[in-house]
């Protein structure tokens, strides 16, 4: 009887569950304005008039015309020319969605680019550009998480590959705040709307490694109301700063030089310089140990206007910076240094310089001095051309071996070489380690083996694999002893000679 329960139950809330992805991706959405009609909001139907219905459309339009801005100018580089026309796949819809209406042309406002802008190409993986028709028969729907204006879901694609669809939640504060205060739940879907048409463009106009990868998107109509809105992206998994505290240096290092390439190509971007008004870790995700930037609805291009320094005050909370005001009215590079030091708080400090190799310790600490570390008397000394610089540099001496020349390494003891074998028992546990019941740690070579080992005051062998980190650095299981030796062609043992 319990197990009936169970069973019940589990089958109700995945029912729940992919009613809920069903309801985001297809309830009642927006529609693009038509020429000479103010981008404001729709009447509601059975809705009264609450607030001010032209404060809402002002505010719309003031939308609007920021995602015209950084749409207009053609493709960001590697991207193909626009299309004049909505990127729609609307094959017959399969089971359980929606069979969608043939397409209408919809004309845009004079002077407008097209709306939205047409995406550009997908990952090789997962082909040609995405549209509805990828969304009809997906599975393994999962909620995600959701923030103030977007919902996030992970489906499975027919073909297999996993990807994450972004919505607004109609469940969420943006929306619920704005049909309190104006009463018009199309109007206010619309002012949503903008802000994931405003992330689309982005994450096309500033295409880059480490920023996430836009697939394609759809618009459905249900209901009433045409042209729902959702994305498609790359898949990453959240960031969660008490598990990666607990990795490897190198996986952090890896982590912090992925953001500091990212903040040098924001501040040198197609569209100007790029600041990340709300910079926190959840606005990034990991994919494949790489971090990438997947919020960009609240990025901001333009620079503070300023009539002297006092109207250039970076305000944190445990404190402020001052920045100069150029003769052109604008206050210097604070976008870039607004990045940046949001990226030591929240990133550099926790993870750069906490069991990193002592040799290259003292350049990790003046890249976290340099990104204004609270008692330093130079703060925001570097920008982020000098960190990424300091980065790379330190990326060099660990991936070629040499913060290794300067160590002082005493007489190693004799080890014997067994070539093709490994010990599959006789583990302990050391810290940090890429495997969590044994001592699996990445090396340069079979010297730096033989220091972890003689470090270790439980080691006795040590097992060398034929698998690599991203550096291109082995990694080497260490023994409590070699007791059984068996046979294996993808490994080496080195056992420590007794005496």
């Amino acid at each position: 009887m319990r197990r009936r329960r169970a069973a019940v139950a589990a089958g109700f809330c995945a029912s729940f569950l992919l009613g809920s992805v069903l309801n985001v991706l297809f309830a009642p959405g927006s529609e693009p304005p038509r020429p000479g009609q103010s981008p404001g909001p729709s009447p509601a139907p059975g809705l009264g008039r609450r607030g001010d219905r032209g404060e809402l459309a002002r505010q719309i339009r003031a939308r609007y015309e920021e995602v015209q801005r950084y749409s207009r100018g053609g493709p960001a580089p590697g991207a193909g020319r626009p299309e004049r026309r909505r990127l729609m796949d609307l094959a017959p819809g399969g089971p359980g969605l929606q069979r969608p209406r043939p397409p209408r042309a919809r004309p845009l406002p004079d002077g407008a680019p097209s709306w939205p802008p047409a995406p550009g190409p997908g990952s090789p993986g997962l082909g040609p550009r995405l549209g509805c028709a990828a969304l009809r028969n997906v599975t393994g729907a999962q909620y995600v998480g959701s923030g103030y204006t977007k919902a996030v879901y992970r489906v499975r694609l027919p073909g297999g590959a996993a990807v994450a669809l972004k919505a607004v939640d109609f469940s969420g504060h943006d929306l619920g705040s704005c049909v309190r205060e104006f009463g018009a739940r199309r109007g206010c879907y619309r002012l949503a709307a903008h802000k994931l048409l405003k992330e689309m463009v982005l994450l096309e106009r500033l295409r880059h490694p480490n920023v996430l990868q836009l697939y394609g998107y759809c618009y459905q109509d249900s209901e009433d109301i045409p042209d729902t809105l959702t994305t498609i992206t790359e898949l990453g998994a959240p960031v969660e700063m008490i598990q990666l505290l607990q990795t490897s240096w190198e996986d952090r290092f890896r982590i912090c030089l992925s953001l500091g390439r990212l903040l040098h190509h924001l501040a040198h971007s197609p569209l100007g310089s790029v600041t990340l008004l709300d910079f926190r870790p959840r606005q990034f995700v990991l994919v494949d140990g790489e971090l990438k930037v997947t919020d960009l609805d609240d990025a901001r291009v333009e620079e503070t206007p300023c009539a002297s320094s006092a109207d250039c005050i970076l305000e944190f909370p445990a404190r402020n910076f001052t920045l100069p005001c150029s003769a052109q009215g604008w206050c210097e590079g604070m976008n870039e240094k607004r990045n940046l030091y949001n990226a030591y708080r929240f990133f550099f400090t926790y993870l750069l310089p906490h069991s990193a190799p002592p040799s290259l310790r003292p350049l990790l600490d003046s890249i976290v001095n340099a990104t204004a570390t609270p008692h330093s008397a130079g703060e925001l000394t570097w920008g982020v051309d000098e960190t990424l610089a300091q980065l790379e540099k330190v990326l060099h001496l660990y991936r070629s071996g040499q913060y290794l020349q300067n160590s002082t390494v005493g007489s190693r003891a004799e080890y014997q070489h067994l070539p093709e074998s490994t010990i599959p028992q006789e583990d302990y546990r050391c810290w940090p380690s890429y495997h969590h019941g044994s001592c699996l740690l990445s090396v340069f070579n079979v010297a730096e083996a033989m220091d972890v080992c003689e470090s270790h005051a439980q080691c006795r062998a040590f097992v060398v694999t034929n698998q690599t980190t991203w550096t291109g650095r082995q990694l080497v299981f260490f023994k409590t002893g070699w007791s059984q030796v068996v046979p294996d062609p993808n490994k080496t043992t080195y056992v420590r000679a007794s005496g």
